[in-house]
């Protein structure tokens, strides 16, 4: 009972937030529940990993008690890497789908037969790890170091905004974005860039703490997300503030349909979401055709 009550009373709470949304002007975004200027988005949302970066893979799995380590093999599971491919992993600097990509086809490599053929392929196979926070790229980049993959030719790290990459067009063969969409100022422009520099019949992923709807569940979720994540952000990385961000900027992003019909509408076909621990997460999908 004193879940559900402490539920209600953050509904209502946050009720006044959001109707105070359609009073702002176009250029106005969300940063967790606070309204701020687009510009303003990007430094705040910066500041929040810059300041977590070193404690980011602890505090993820202190969270979800390891759990995101089987969300991340599952995304990497549905996106069936193999050798040669062009692959682009969006906001994951500290490069822990990367290195699950590159696992997987080193694993198929070391299945088949050995040739100059393969050797090709091996030589062709290049995981981009793309994030606009050089700190997470650090981390990154030095987990690779202690994984001996520092001289990996297939790992490139490179420092860029989702919503503007660098890359061009039809250049890739996969993209994957873990936990990391939700962050944007318009998920439009991600969504738009991924399908840019997708090659036809390649495919997008995207992992993102989703919404519970179960009552029950629902009610435990939240009374978790806003009175125990900040306070393991403060006990852990030291700090309570970005954590409580980043428990808002879950709520305010799109229901499972509504992401899903954006992606439909940036032009991805075979549009589909499977949900994990009854919607804590969901993993989105589409083609490019």
């Amino acid at each position: 009972m004193a879940l559900r009550l402490a539920s209600r009373k953050l509904r209502s709470d946050i009720s006044p937030i959001r109707s105070s949304a359609s009073l702002l002007h176009s250029h106005a975004t969300s940063f967790g529940y606070r309204e701020v200027r687009e510009e303003e988005k990007t430094r705040m949302v910066s500041n929040v990993f810059s300041n977590v970066a070193s404690n980011y893979d602890l505090m993820n799995d202190v969270m979800s008690g390891g759990l995101h380590r089987l969300w991340k093999d599952r995304l990497v599971s549905k996106l069936n890497p193999f050798p040669g491919m062009k692959h682009l992993d969006v906001a994951g600097g500290t490069g822990d789908v990367a290195f699950r990509i590159l696992e997987t086809i080193t694993s198929i490599r070391r299945r088949v037969r050995q040739s100059t053929f393969d050797d090709y392929l091996q030589d062709e196979t290049r995981i981009y790890v793309c994030d606009i926070n050089p700190n997470m790229l650090n981390v990154g980049k030095n987990r690779a170091v202690e994984r001996g993959l520092g001289e990996e030719k297939s790992l490139t790290w490179v420092e860029g905004d989702a919503e503007a990459l660098s890359f061009e067009d039809l250049s890739m063969d996969g993209y994957t974005i873990a936990f990391g969409i939700r962050n944007v100022t318009h998920i439009e422009k991600v969504l738009a860039e991924a399908y840019r520099v997708l090659k036809r019949g390649g495919r997008f992923l995207c992992l993102e703490l989703s919404h519970v709807e179960v009552p029950v569940f629902k009610d435990l979720y939240d009374y978790y997300s806003f009175s125990v994540i900040p306070a393991l952000g403060e006990l852990v990385a030291g700090d309570r503030e970005s954590y409580q961000y980043l428990v808002e900027s879950i709520r305010r992003f799109p229901s499972q349909e509504k992401f899903a019909s954006m992606i439909a509408d940036a032009g991805f076909q075979k549009v589909e979401y499977e949900n994990l621990v009854g919607g804590v997460v969901a993993i989105h999908s589409g083609l490019k055709i």
